[in-house]
């Protein structure tokens, strides 16, 4: 029974893909170009399948966010003492909940109940980089009856509110001499979780969002500064709260799906294979937990789908706006990211193949090609250093240099140098760190968020690949090879650059790496299962049934690890513990 609760599903999973390739057809046989150019165009039944699914799938990614109320006043501690007074008709106070901004320094708690005269240290709390935008629970030493809280800061410590509770949890009506530092005591918790405060990455990503905001030098410069940019408009509209800074990346985790759903459509045609296209993306594990998290990666993904699109209309016969455009993404993504560069590399291989095959059947000659050179410079070089040197704005507003003065200038080279001495450097280890060749087969999960509870229950979720559409995907990059290298078939050999382009680099790199490295890779894994589906379509009279079939698969698995992917509260069981190595 314990083999069959722990390895029955993993292994009918696999069963099932496995059933699913064996019904492709002669591979020799297919047709490497589909005919009609009409099936590629997008109407209104395209939008229509576009807005119900991404709609559909917003109300799944927007459900329990994150709390749409936390405090919004930080009061500086920094070489400052604030007094709490206790309400003296209330009980005694035996613990406090502080919501610690941003900072790093340290913070004493004192207490007096004799109007002043004495005063008796409570506890000290340093606050590291790891406890901003959080809820945490302090004990204190002995109850505190009455009197007076005295709270003293070192280093530049910002705290958002601290709330007094007696012994049943009530809280402690209080007022201080900080204004901002007790006035939303409403929102007090009753303990830290994913809803009311920082996870991961967040501590860093989310926290630089808000002193880009507040005109303050950030702590966090080891990525560009737009993804973080981009973080804060959401923090913009919705306030400082976990809703607030996980917004921007779950509406963008929402806009990936009409550009897949695009690009499917654009590579295949028709609207059965761009819609299981959608479907299987929106049901991956990566897409729907990393687009919930306040870090960069999502910004990446989205703006290397829309740079991979736009070269892909180009090289098929578009204009040249469509190649201006994938360089402009280019731009924007690389001003996110640095993995975004490793896209890029892809595309130069792409471009100069498609020069290549251009001057070979006589449609390139030396003027063309230097007039197009000279165009990709503008757009893939002169463009998209412009939007990244203008990233750097609030770095620059921060140190009041203006963007064309010299100052200006050495904060962006400067922190190139920083970037690049800091990825080289990382030697941290991590207990959920993973390496390339574990990625490709969902090896290793990365665990983003655990919690037990009293009555049994755990509360967690992780980064990894729903295991249809990776352990499917890599079956098709098989076929993709052999269509490539033997039917010479060009969707084929660009989806396969695509993909490699994002996993080739992080075989050569020696630092720690975690499984959401994988996240541009598995998007382009959507389209090299998508080329399988059009296969199919061609030469199969049932492939409706086999295309429904692994997309019911992917979203049936959806559903049976959403636990997993959301922390909604479970008990213990083998159902999600399909590797020795996934930690649910």
């Amino acid at each position: 029974m314990e083999f069959l609760t722990k390895y029955c599903l993993p292994i009918l999973t696999a069963l099932l893909l496995i059933l699913f390739y064996l019904q492709l057809p002669d591979l020799r046989r297919c047709a490497t170009d589909d005919a009609g150019r009409e099936r590629f165009r997008l109407g209104r039944a395209d939008a229509l399948i576009m807005a119900v699914i991404s709609l559909l799938y917003a109300a799944a990614a927007f459900y329990r966010l994150g709390n749409t109320e936390s405090p919004q006043t930080f009061v500086n501690m920094e070489g400052r003492s604030a007094e709490i007074e206790l309400d003296p008709k209330s009980g005694g106070a035996v613990r406090l909940m502080i919501f610690e901004g941003v900072g790093i320094g340290e913070y004493s708690v004192t207490c007096t109940q004799d109007g002043g005269r004495t005063w008796h240290e409570v506890v000290k709390i340093e606050q590291s980089h790891a406890d901003v935008l959080k809820w945490h629970e302090i004990a204190l030493c002995a109850d505190v009856s009455g009197g007076t809280i005295a709270i003293s800061g070192t280093g530049n410590v910002w705290l958002g509110e601290v709330v007094a509770l007696d012994a049943g949890g009530d809280v402690i009506p209080a007022k201080s001499s900080a204004p901002g530092l007790c006035d939303e005591q409403s929102l007090c918790p009753d303990r830290q979780t994913f809803m009311n405060s920082t996870y991961f990455d967040e501590i860093y990503h989310a926290r630089t969002a808000w002193e880009h905001m507040n005109n303050v030098y950030p702590y966090e410069i080891t990525h560009p500064p737009l993804g973080k940019l981009i973080i804060s408009i959401g923090i913009a509209i919705f306030g400082m709260t976990p809703f607030g800074w996980r917004f921007s990346g779950t509406f963008f985790g929402v806009l990936m799906l009409p550009v897949m759903y695009v690009f499917a459509k654009k590579l295949f045609g028709g609207r059965a294979v761009p819609t299981a296209c959608m479907l299987v993306f929106a049901s991956d594990f990566m897409h729907y937990v990393q687009t919930r998290i306040a870090t960069i990666d999502t910004y990446a993904v989205f703006f290397i789908l829309q740079m991979y699109l736009f070269m892909y209309l180009f090289v098929s016969g578009g204009k040249w706006r469509d190649l201006a455009l994938s360089g402009i993404f280019f731009g924007i993504g690389a001003a996110s990211k640095w993995t975004c560069l490793y896209a890029g590399a892809g595309l130069a291989v792409i471009w100069l193949i498609w020069v290549l095959v251009q001057t070979g059947r006589g449609n390139m000659d030396m003027k063309k090609f230097w007039k197009l050179a000279g165009f990709c410079l503008i757009f893939f070089v002169l463009i998209p250093c412009v939007i990244y040197y203008l990233s750097y704005y609030p770095y620059g507003r921060a140190r009041n240099a203006a963007i064309f003065s010299r100052d200006y200038l050495r904060i962006v080279l400067d922190n190139q140098t920083y970037m690049f001495n800091y990825h080289s450097g990382v030697t941290a280890e991590h207990p959920y760190s993973s390496r390339w060749y574990q990625w490709i087969l969902d090896i290793r999960p990365i665990l983003y968020y655990l919690e037990y509870f009293d009555d049994g229950t755990h509360s967690s979720f992780g980064a990894f690949v729903n295991p249809a559409l990776c352990w499917g995907g890599l079956l098709s990059l098989f076929v993709l090879i052999y269509m490539a290298l033997f039917r010479r078939d060009k969707r084929a050999g660009f989806l396969l650059i695509a993909y490699f382009a994002q996993l080739i680099p992080w075989m050569f790199i020696t630092r720690i790496t975690f499984e959401y490295h994988y996240f541009p890779c598995a998007a382009f894994l959507v389209l090299t299962v998508g080329y399988v589906f059009n296969l199919m379509r061609q030469n199969e009279k049932h492939w409706e049934l086999y295309v429904s079939g692994f997309t019911a698969l992917s979203m049936a698995l959806f559903v049976l690890f959403y636990p997993a992917l959301s922390g909604r509260p479970v008990a213990a069981n083998g159902l999600l513990s399909w590797l020795p190595t996934w930690p649910f």
